[in-house]
């Protein structure tokens, strides 16, 4: 079996894997997906409108769930199950780095909260986004397997 057999198959997403996972994984991903909606809308939606810090304030606290619910998920990891793993430092990164953006937003360092929020958004929704699409991943699983 050749690598690209492996992408043969794509498909709309089965959401039963999401089902056998647990809630702490429904979560984050929930969270997850949601984040990246309203992100977009965000990057290229009209800025400083109150729809604009509406929506900014849920994103904050959809970031804040996914960070955090990924320090509770513990299923990569190079020296097996249950502990840290590489992409917790991301985790880390940013439960710091969402408070300075608002900071920046409060204190209208427009600049300093675009960076922020681009970055957060490429790294953290985007990028981390990815590599759940490896094979053996859950996404992966929902829509290629």
């Amino acid at each position: 079996m050749s690598f690209l057999d492996h992408f043969a198959h794509p498909h709309l997403p089965n959401l039963a894997p999401a089902m056998h996972v647990s809630p702490v994984i429904q979560i984050h991903l929930l969270a997850a997906l949601m984040a990246f909606v309203i992100a977009t809308i965000q990057i290229f939606g009209p800025k400083g409108t109150g729809l604009h810090r509406t929506l900014g304030w849920i994103w904050v606290v959809l970031m804040f769930t996914v960070a955090g619910s990924s320090l509770f998920i513990h299923l990569i990891n190079p020296h097996g199950p249950g502990g840290f793993s590489f992409i917790h430092i991301l985790s880390g990164l940013v439960l710091v780095m969402l408070p300075l953006m608002v900071y920046a937003a409060r204190r209208h360092n427009v600049n300093l909260h675009r960076r922020i929020a681009t970055n957060l958004y490429v790294g953290a929704l985007i990028i981390a986004g990815v590599f759940t699409f490896l094979p053996g991943r859950l996404m992966w699983q929902m829509f290629f397997g």
